[in-house]
């Protein structure tokens, strides 16, 4: 099968298509055509080896995961022994954020893991769009506990999480300010935002309105900036580490005093979340912000795009089976 394989660490280009081995499907996995894949920050980091501390959980000379890609969308095309939760021929999509390998023609993943059938109403473009800087904001949603008739500031609203995170504090009843370039608003408006900030002409921080949450869905800016912008007991997120890792700290430390804190959830998926995201998929409540789409062979020119830092939502990468390997 064709898979997108980088054997060192470097920029877009140490990423090569190459023909590899088909996995083989364990007692408790699917085996899934993939059909369609993106290109996020988390992939850019983990090839590039950026920040170079991660090198100890992937790899201090060299990656151990060869074969990056966490999103996915694709047919069952076959199952393990032990398999009752799927059939051959389920569409199915879902996050494998521990072992990766979806920048391939297949990968296989166990059937009590983050994996779901799709949404009826769903194109594998949409589906593979829905989990990864989704499940980030729903992280951070959840840990603030937001809810209904709260006022949320969302900063970086068109990104994979912000965009995602503007849809999911309307759904929990929340009115929310979204911070994007002039040129989105409108987009931003039709996600459900209640006011827009063009962040071009002026500078969020300033903003006169107070708010319960900000989330900093870029992480380009900071406690300190944003907490003027906190009500009294308010929450900062962020979904970067910041200078010196200085967001988990804080997210230590503020809670032992009264008043605004900082909060940094630490990732966590499973196949509630994935039903989950499923359930919005179905009922349109939840539309994944899908910029450009690039075939698997042009997936180094996905990288570069995805690192300009300018990508509205989500990177796609479609997928055609080689017929060398059917």
């Amino acid at each position: 099968m064709r898979a997108a394989v980088h054997t060192r660490y470097g920029p877009p280009e140490v990423v090569q298509i190459t023909d590899v081995d088909k996995p083989v499907a364990k007692a408790n996995e699917i085996l899934v055509r993939i059909r369609a894949t993106t290109v996020n920050r988390t992939d850019c980091g983990l090839r590039a080896a950026k920040p170079f501390f991660i090198r100890v959980l992937t790899g201090l000379i060299r990656p151990k995961a060869t074969i990056l890609g966490n999103e996915f969308a694709g047919e069952v095309e076959a199952i393990g022994s032990d398999v009752t939760l799927f059939k051959i021929g389920d569409r199915v999509f879902g996050f494998n954020g521990d072992q990766f390998g979806a920048h391939a023609e297949y990968m296989t993943i166990a059937q009590d893991g983050t994996v779901a059938t799709m949404a009826a109403n769903s194109t594998f473009e949409q589906a593979a769009a829905g989990t990864e800087g989704s499940h980030y904001a729903l992280m951070h949603i959840d840990k603030a506990k937001i809810h209904d008739g709260q006022d949320v500031l969302v900063n970086g609203a068109t990104g994979a999480i912000g965009s995602a995170a503007v849809q999911l504090a309307k759904i929990r009843g929340a009115k929310v300010t979204a911070v994007c370039a002039r040129e989105h608003m409108t987009l931003v408006e039709g996600l459900g935002a209640d006011r827009v900030i063009d962040y071009t002409a002026e500078d969020f921080t300033n903003d006169e309105q107070r708010y319960d949450v900000v989330l900093d869905a870029v992480g380009k800016s900071s406690f300190g900036r944003c907490r003027r912008l906190l009500k009294p007991d308010g929450i900062y997120l962020s979904s970067e580490l910041g200078p010196l890792a200085q967001n988990q700290v804080l997210a230590l430390v503020s809670p032992l005093f009264r008043g605004k804190r900082a909060m940094f959830p630490l990732p966590h998926d499973d196949k509630e979340m994935v039903e989950y995201f499923k359930e919005l998929l179905e009922s349109g409540q939840f539309k994944p912000v899908i910029d450009r789409t690039y075939r698997l062979d042009q997936i180094v020119e996905a990288y570069k795009y995805v690192e300009t830092g300018q990508k509205i939502g989500n990177v796609i990468i479609t997928l055609e089976p080689n017929t060398n390997d059917q």
